[in-house]
């Protein structure tokens, strides 16, 4: 195994979205991740094969019946060596199970208990069913995001699920870590991606307070409104992306536009906005995407050719950094961030990581770290792709 988190041992409770990414992130980094399934015909998985089920990789998984004393049983047994345990379900359905905070804690002191929910675990919503759009839209930054004359788009599900969500957790769960080296005490983690979503809009909310950002949609430095700060079709019906905020980035791009006139001098003057963004569009609109990608690309004016999921693996910059890998077939992206000594990797594709309850607790019953026995899905023997 190799990565910082090497020797960290996880219990993931099966999921969907956020819950399963954060148990990605922390097994890319070498920690030993163990998903419990549920067991029996309910469980009858996806419809796709496991390899396409990204945020399964690199994990093993077990499956038990945890609406059993004997499951319930056999999943305290495991929590009980793990330093940390990832759940995602509704508030006190851990507890119905018996697994919730207080007998885990009681059995193993020092665990880290992290919770993803949408809501929290407190509040008047905290029962309520909801999905990645629901919580970023009372964080305040759902409306903010969109053209003045149109409804909020869904940002996908990254804002929620993943940003505000999976990473809160990792982090909330690294932070946990690291005061238990100290302490010798495990605490509960309680991340929500309401919370998580409102944590992302920080400088926003700054600039609001400070009257440089307007509650209005579409009429703000970076939502869109400002020239120099959007997208723009290009010739062939593709697309790309202008960040030339600074002055001198901006100079660049005004000049490669061959773009002149008294509003092109007063960049930030908002009223000139609407007629300059007109014009920007009217020139990106003359040539190709490939065309301006030959003219702009490495150049200082902040700029990018917007992507479609085919083209990003092989862009070159991508390849260069090996930004993404294929894992049985399946292109993904890569761990990330980058380590210069613990190397992260992904140890195998998902799927590929089914164990028993007998064999993780020989491993896990040793020191700190110890080598899986022989035969194990994470023996020295299973190939790793590195990042």
């Amino acid at each position: 195994m190799s990565g910082p988190l090497r020797g960290l041992k996880v219990v993931e409770m099966a999921g969907i979205g956020p819950g399963p990414f954060c148990g990605m992130m922390l097994a890319d980094m070498g920690a030993d991740v163990v998903r419990i399934d549920r067991a029996g015909p309910a469980a009858a998985g996806p419809s796709a094969p496991p390899r396409f089920d990204v945020n399964g990789r690199g994990k093993r998984t077990l499956a038990l019946d945890l609406k059993t004393a004997a499951g319930t049983a056999q999943a305290l047994d495991l929590i009980a060596h793990a330093d940390a345990l990832i759940e995602g379900f509704r508030p006190g359905v851990m507890e119905r199970l018996g697994l919730g905070p207080e007998p885990c804690l009681a059995r193993n002191p020092r665990l880290v208990y992290g919770r993803m929910t949408g809501w929290g675990q407190s509040g008047p919503l905290a029962p309520a069913a909801g999905h990645d759009l629901n919580y970023i839209a009372i964080s305040g930054l759902l409306g903010a995001m969109g053209r003045p004359d149109e409804p909020p788009p869904p940002p996908l599900n990254l804002v929620g699920d993943y940003g505000g969500g999976a990473m809160l957790l990792a982090f909330g769960i690294a932070c946990a870590l690291f005061e238990a080296r100290a302490s010798g005490q495990g605490q509960v983690v309680d991340a929500a991606m309401s919370d998580g979503s409102a944590l992302l809009g920080a400088m926003l909310y700054g600039l609001k307070a400070a009257g440089a950002w307007s509650a209005r949609r579409g009429s703000n430095l970076l939502d869109g409104a400002a020239p120099f700060y959007d997208t723009y079709e290009c010739a062939d019906g593709k697309y790309v992306a202008i960040g030339s905020v600074e002055p001198a980035f901006y100079a660049q791009l005004i000049a490669a536009l061959k773009l002149s006139g008294p509003a092109f001098a007063q960049q930030m003057d908002k009223r000139h906005w609407p007629e300059m963004k007109q014009q920007v569009a009217a020139a990106f609109a003359t040539r190709s995407r490939a065309e301006w990608v030959e003219a702009m690309q490495g150049t200082d004016i902040c700029f990018a050719p917007v992507l479609d999921m085919d083209e990003a693996p092989a862009h070159a910059h991508n390849v260069a950094r090996r930004t993404f890998v294929e894992i049985d077939g399946v292109t993904q992206p890569a761990p990330a961030p980058r380590f210069s000594r613990t190397v992260a990797a992904v140890r195998h594709a998902p799927g590929q990581g089914a164990t028993t309850v007998a064999a993780l607790l020989a491993a896990w019953g040793g020191e700190r770290g110890a080598a899986p026995p022989p035969g194990d899905p994470l023996s020295s023997t299973h190939q790793e792709v590195a990042a």
